[in-house]
């Protein structure tokens, strides 16, 4: 049965904290849903991760479509969120819903991911009005990454924080049902968590949230372009992949790949019949 929204607001009643991943295929979706992740984000960072794109921005709304109909078909218990990419809501209130519909509807996710603190309140509110569940997410904001003059933790200033706490409040009271905190200082996500009754879920905001999101190609070091402070490595899998191919090389140009164990035959009745008849 599929890990739903209450069941993840359920977590932090519980005290339970929640685990949470990105994937943005089939076999990483069933690897991480069969290893128990209750929960998987369908990111826009699949602009950098896995299409090399420099920055989310450029990601589309068909990509991300893509990406999430293989990951729906992956993983079979978790509860699979779909970001929104850029534009897909920002322009007017109509587009967002409309789009955010297709992510339900074509993309088969359970909820969606947007931007956006105060000024995206009203816009969380009736996308949920309509039946479709939305995290919030606020601090360092991808999508903004021009506006903000880089990646840049947020927050740091009396005046920067006070906002923070009243974008959480208000996507909280707009119906949003957990929001991530990006890039926040510990003791402000600490605070934004403390103070709010749906789960909050951290990346790069220390270990006071309900639960943390990380990229799995970060974890696995599967993508070596840079590695975030807020990352921790749990297996060297980029190595891994370049040793074995450098070794698949190797055997095929030495004459040891394939042996009698990867190939096929055919009856020998066959061959001689075969070697019979002339061309």
């Amino acid at each position: 049965m599929r890990v739903t929204i209450n069941d993840i607001k359920a977590m932090k009643g519980k005290g339970q904290r929640i685990p949470m991943v990105t994937a943005y295929d089939y076999p990483t979706a069933k690897l991480v849903d069969e290893a128990g992740m209750p929960f998987i984000l369908v990111g826009d960072s699949l602009g950098q991760v896995v299409l090399g794109y420099e920055s989310t921005v450029r990601v589309t709304m068909e990509e991300m479509l893509h990406h999430i109909k293989a990951v729906v078909r992956g993983a079979q218990r978790a509860l699979v969120v779909a970001d929104m990419p850029f534009m897909s809501y920002q322009s007017d209130v109509a587009a967002a819903i409309r789009n955010a519909g297709r992510m339900l509807q074509e993309g088969g996710a359970g909820a969606v991911k947007l931007e956006g603190g105060e000024h995206m309140a009203e816009t969380v509110r009736r996308i949920v009005e309509c039946g479709i569940p939305v995290m919030g997410h606020i601090g360092l904001t991808p999508q903004s990454v021009h506006q903000l003059g880089g990646y840049k933790v947020q927050g740091r200033t009396p005046r920067a924080a006070a906002k923070l706490v009243r974008d959480a409040h208000a996507l909280e009271e707009a119906g949003a049902f957990s929001i991530v905190l990006e890039s926040v200082p510990t003791q402000l996500s600490r605070i934004i968590t403390q103070r709010l009754a749906i789960p909050t879920i951290g990346i790069g905001a220390g270990p006071f949230c309900d639960g943390q999101v990380q990229v799995l190609h970060d974890m696995m070091g599967m993508f070596t372009d840079f590695v975030p402070k807020h990352a921790r490595r749990y297996a060297n899998l980029g190595e891994v992949f370049k040793e074995a191919t450098a070794q698949y090389i190797k055997e095929v140009q030495e004459g040891a790949f394939p042996t009698e164990k990867e190939s096929f035959t055919m009856d020998e009745s066959v061959l001689a019949e075969l070697e019979g008849v002339r061309d």
